[in-house]
Parts: C-alpha cells; sequence; structure tokens
C-alpha cells in the first residue's frame, strides 16, 4: 500500500470498528481542496468495493461493504497519469513490468489505461506506480463486518509468513494475533500444501514414464499459471491439473465445516484475482497482504511479539512449508516420489525458475525441445513467495526464516503426517491409491 493511501486505510478501518465510519468519509470529503471524484475512488478501493462519487457517496459505500460482492476486479487505475516515467523506448514503468502487455496508451489522452482482457489482475504494476495512480482493491472492511457476526471466519496464512511480524514472532503467537482479530482460528496452508505433494507425486508417476517425459507443476503462483493459459498454451497439457495451496486450504476447510468463511493471507496481489477466477469462486472469501495485515495490527494496536501465544499440534511438514520460496516445491514433491515411488525417483529432473524474466525463458525452452528436465517450478516473484510484492522484509531474509522454521519440523516428509491422514479420511481419502481416483481427488483438481 502506498503511504500516502495508508493513513487513510487506518482511519477507515478505525473509524469502522467505532462505529463512525459513514461520519469520518464525509468528514475526509468535506475539504474543498481535494478531487471528491478520485479521492471517493481511492476510498471506495480501500474498502474493497467500487462506488462512482455522488452527494450519497458515504451511505452507498457503507451499503456496499454490507452487500458485499466477490466481483469486483482486483487492480484499478485511480486517475490518468502523466506519463513522467516513460523511458527512452516510450514505456512507462507499469508498461515495462506487466508480463501480459496489458497495459496500452491512449494517443488522444497520452495516458496509459488497463486492457481488462489482457490483464490478469498479478498487481505488479501496482508496485511499479511511483505516482500511486494504480491500486489493489483491499478486503478488510468486508471482513470486519463478516467478524461481527457469528459466522466462523478461519484466516490461512501462506508459509511465506514465518519472519515477516518479527524475527522470534512464532506461528502460536500469530494465530493469538489473528483471534485477538476476531477470527476463530488460524491454519498454516503449508499442511494443504503436503496434501497437494501427495498429489503432485502421484501425477509425477502418472506423467513422466521416460527420461524425457515432462510436467510442470501447476502449485503456488498464479501469474506462473497465467503465463502458461494466455502466452504458452501449448504447454498446458502437461501441467499438472492441480488448485494452489490456498484453494485447497479453502476447499477442505469448507468441506469439513460449510459455514465457516477462509480469508487468505499472503505476500502476493496476485493471489486476490486467483480468489476471483470463475471455477473458483467461492472457495477463498477474501484475500489480504502481510503488508495490509501489518496496518491492521497497527489500528488494533496488537503487537504479536508481545503475545502469549495459543499452541496447537504439529501438522505441516518441513516440504509444505517449504513452499514459500524457489525450489521449495520441487523438494517435497521429490522427497514424496522417493518415498512413494523410489524406482521413478531415479527419473526425476527437477528445475526452478523464479521471477517473470527467468520464467518466461525456462518456458520457451520447454516450448522448444530444448530444457533438459522433467519437472518444472516456476514462481513469478524472484525468490518465490518470500519475495512477493506485499512482504515485509528483504526476500533473503524472508528465505532465511522459512528454512529453519522448515527444518526445525517435526514431520519432514508429507507422507509422514498421521494429522494430514485424519483430514483426508474425514474428506473420504483413505489411502496413497486414492489419489488416482479422479472421483476422490477432484476436491484438489483444476481444468486448465
Amino acid at each position: 500500500m502506498k503511504k500516502k493511501y495508508e493513513e487513510i486505510f487506518k482511519i477507515l478501518v478505525k473509524a469502522y470498528y467505532d462505529d463512525k465510519f459513514e461520519e469520518k468519509v464525509n468528514e475526509i470529503l468535506e475539504d474543498p481542496s481535494v478531487d471528491k471524484a478520485e479521492l471517493s475512488s481511492i476510498i471506495s478501493t480501500l474498502c474493497g468495493v467500487k462506488v462512482d462519487y455522488t452527494e450519497s457517496f458515504a451511505y452507498d459505500l457503507r451499503k456496499a461493504i454490507t452487500n458485499y460482492q466477490a466481483n469486483n476486479r482486483i487492480v484499478q487505475k485511480i486517475s490518468d497519469c502523466t506519463m513522467q516515467c516513460a523511458g527512452e523506448d516510450g514505456k512507462t514503468n507499469c508498461q515495462r513490468i506487466c508480463p501480459f502487455d496489458a497495459i496500452l496508451v491512449d494517443p488522444i489522452k497520452h495516458s496509459t489505461y488497463i486492457d481488462t482482457d489482457a490483464c490478469t489482475d498479478c498487481g505488479m504494476c501496482v508496485e511499479a506506480c511511483d505516482s500511486g495512480r494504480l491500486m489493489d482493491r483491499v478486503e478488510f472492511v468486508p471482513i470486519m463486518e463478516l467478524l461481527k457476526g457469528d459466522t466462523p471466519v478461519v484466516a490461512a496464512v501462506a508459509p511465506a509468513i514465518m519472519g515477516q511480524f518479527g524475527d522470534d514472532v512464532t506461528m502460536d503467537q500469530l494465530r493469538s494475533a489473528f483471534i485477538k482479530v476476531g477470527f476463530k482460528d488460524m491454519v498454516e496452508v503449508a499442511f494443504f500444501a503436503d496434501m497437494l505433494t501427495l498429489k503432485e507425486a502421484v501425477e509425477f508417476d502418472n506423467h513422466v514414464k521416460k527420461v524425457d517425459d515432462l510436467m510442470i507443476t501447476s502449485c503456488c503462483c498464479p501469474m506462473w499459471v497465467g503465463m502458461l493459459k494466455r502466452v504458452y498454451g501449448n504447454l498446458v497439457k502437461h501441467v499438472s491439473p492441480s488448485v494452489s495451496p490456498m484453494i485447497a486450504a479453502g476447499r477442505v476447510l469448507k468441506k469439513l465445516n460449510d459455514d465457516c468463511k477462509v480469508v487468505f493471507i499472503g505476500p502476493c496481489i496476485a493471489k486476490k484475482a486467483e480468489a476471483k477466477e470463475k471455477d473458483l469462486l467461492g472457495d477463498i472469501d477474501y484475500v489480504l497482504t502481510f503488508e495490509e495485515l501489518k496496518g491492521i495490527f497497527e489500528i488494533l494496536e496488537i503487537s504479536p511479539s508481545e503475545l502469549q501465544g495459543v499452541p496447537s499440534i504439529e501438522y505441516a511438514s518441513m516440504g509444505g512449508r517449504l513452499y514459500a520460496r524457489t525450489g521449495g516445491v520441487s523438494i517435497a514433491v521429490g522427497d514424496a516420489i522417493k518415498e512413494m515411488f523410489p524406482e521413478k525417483y531415479k527419473l526425476l529432473k527437477a528445475v526452478q525458475a523464479n521471477g517473470v524474466k527467468e520464467c518466461k525463458a525456462m518456458l520457451e525452452k520447454a516450448q522448444n525441445g530444448d530444457i533438459q528436465a522433467n519437472f518444472i517450478e516456476g514462481m513469478g516473484c524472484v525468490g518465490g513467495c518470500v519475495g512477493g510484492p506485499k512482504a515485509l522484509i528483504p526476500r533473503e531474509q524472508g528465505k532465511i526464516h522459512v528454512d529453519k522454521f522448515a527444518e526445525n519440523s517435526a514431520i519432514k516428509v508429507a507422507t509422514h503426517s498421521d494429522c494430514m491422514d485424519q483430514i483426508l479420511e474425514r474428506i473420504h481419502i483413505t489411502s496413497r491409491e486414492d489419489f488416482k481416483n479422479p472421483e476422490k481427488i477432484e476436491i484438489f483438481e483444476r481444468n486448465f
């Protein structure tokens, strides 16, 4: 979140908690020096909705929040830009960063605009725009409305969360912090990554019969999936038909309790868009970033490092926790293949790419048959999720925290988790063989 919007966000959240929301919104807009249309666009985006300015804006905004619909686009252009950041090539910062060439120039206005047909809402342009004219929707105010009710709301945290809120902050302290915010509980998405690790291992056994066969993992990164679907469509036949750990978390939690709502928290804007894709809609109810969560903790005066912590049993494995960084998926799936299909493990040749440039180069090689690997992992951010645009600490530091936490896991490989076996049994998967049954694993599947 740009610094100039951070204070507005904090004011809005505080006002919502104090039941003074409409009053505060009207007060903000009373300033005669502001452009009311532009400021209204900023305010509604910070509230996760789209409401145009009218005399009844505050009332209309509150109504939109109460009747929140998860179908709004994530990336919003707040106002026309001057293109002052354009380089010698004529391209602006947002144009250069966009992996899908979705930002075009209006020759009449001499300003950029978003081609909504090409845009995947990945959010990379938001970070590239120094002027703050591009924003991503923040969904916490609608979440607050939900937390006021009786519906159980579960926070599902990305594996990259370790170290983001302090070097010594534990997962138990983070769990306590979420409960203080009003969540029913907090779970590690790494646990659901473990389930997908088993599925990916079975996919590898089925798909790779000889050393030059090819399997492309679809786990984790919506940017990677977007590139495959939109730019390298001829490679989709090699993609494992699996949902991401985020989606798996939502689906499994809702299977266990169909009344619950699930909020994913991670370092990525693109996850907001993934949650709104048509074939995934409803699996995850809301998405927050680490940066937004930090602001929420500050507003509510919650310091995770000072909390006692709410303990839980060990349930996520080292492999699932390593999904947070480049190479983690390959390690986790490789370890599972070694245990489940030791003969097939001898064929495994994994390769990884991180960052858009590397991912494109690797997919070009795969497309041309020039890649010396049969398991391909890609992440859109350099370093993987620890290098996400909304991470709070440098990616190198994030990787250290993730690796340390993973190495200290009581469970090393997904196949060793008794807790996972119990949960899988509750969703009617009772053996490793069941991961070969299309009906049994539908909860983890996606048609690309």
